[in-house]
């Protein structure tokens, strides 16, 4: 079953979150047992030449690569979607405009209004028309709700045809309610609950990143749902996993 499948059937797939953009990294998280790997163009130095150099990395791995992409932009969305990439994760959309805008930015007329061109993704001009199938068939939209704008209008953006799925980004959704971090204020829960309400009232894959390296988080949506989750970071997984055992060695000498 491939990952836009599953999204579609609201099958559980588990990924992660890449921000070192160094190929080892990669290689790493990818024999970890992830299904997918985020490459994050938002909240990292990671260059467009970088990202398909690791998102070739990644799929000959076997997993699909979604990038993370900094902003709503048609440029953006285009370089990614031509460097490859099984799909794209489009941060702070807050209205039902703003996702339609993002199914243009990722598809070919007369769907959207993506620019054609000829890179990676199409076989460097010798599979454009298995590419254009593959676009149609199997690219996956992921639009991420993590602002209160958002969450007032999540109805109306669930209502585009094409998302195929809903990521909760819970740093920025809090800190729009003015409680950056505070994942258990009551406006921020609230907020989460109505996002899995419509969600599921629209059967549409529900998905989180749960930042710590927690497993217990991960079961625990599972349970509350969600079949989208992106499961910490790769320098939270080095660094927590460091310190851990650092500690351990302190209280032992």
């Amino acid at each position: 079953m491939t990952l836009k499948e599953k999204l579609i059937k609201r099958k559980l797939s588990i990924g992660s979150w890449v921000t070192i953009s160094h190929s080892s990294v990669v290689e790493i998280m990818a024999d970890a047992g992830f299904e997918w790997l985020v490459l994050d163009l938002e909240h990292s130095p990671m260059s467009i030449e970088k990202a398909l150099n690791l998102i070739s990395i990644i799929q000959g791995k076997g997993l699909k690569a979604l990038v993370r992409v900094g902003q709503n932009d048609p440029l953006i969305i285009k370089r990614v979607m031509d460097c490859g990439a099984d799909g794209i994760i489009v941060p702070m959309i807050c209205s039902q405009s703003e996702a339609e805008d993002v199914v243009k930015n990722t598809n070919y007329p007369p769907i959207g209004n993506r620019g054609v061109g000829l890179s990676r993704a199409q076989g460097y001009g010798h599979n454009f028309q298995e590419y254009k199938e593959w676009l149609k068939d199997e690219s996956v939209i992921i639009v991420q709700i993590e602002h209160k704008n958002g969450v007032d209008n999540i109805e109306d953006i669930l209502s585009v045809n094409g998302i195929n799925g809903v990521l909760i980004g819970p740093y920025d959704l809090s800190a729009s309610y003015g409680y950056p971090g505070d994942f258990k204020n009551k406006l921020v829960l609230n907020a989460v609950k109505k996002i899995e309400t419509a969600c599921k009232n629209k059967r549409i894959s529900l998905g989180f990143h749960v930042i710590q390296p927690n497993h217990f988080e991960v079961l625990e949506k599972i349970k509350l749902g969600y079949n989208f989750i992106a499961f910490s970071i790769d320098f939270l997984f080095l660094g927590t996993k460091s310190k851990q055992e650092m500690v351990r060695i302190n209280n032992e000498i």
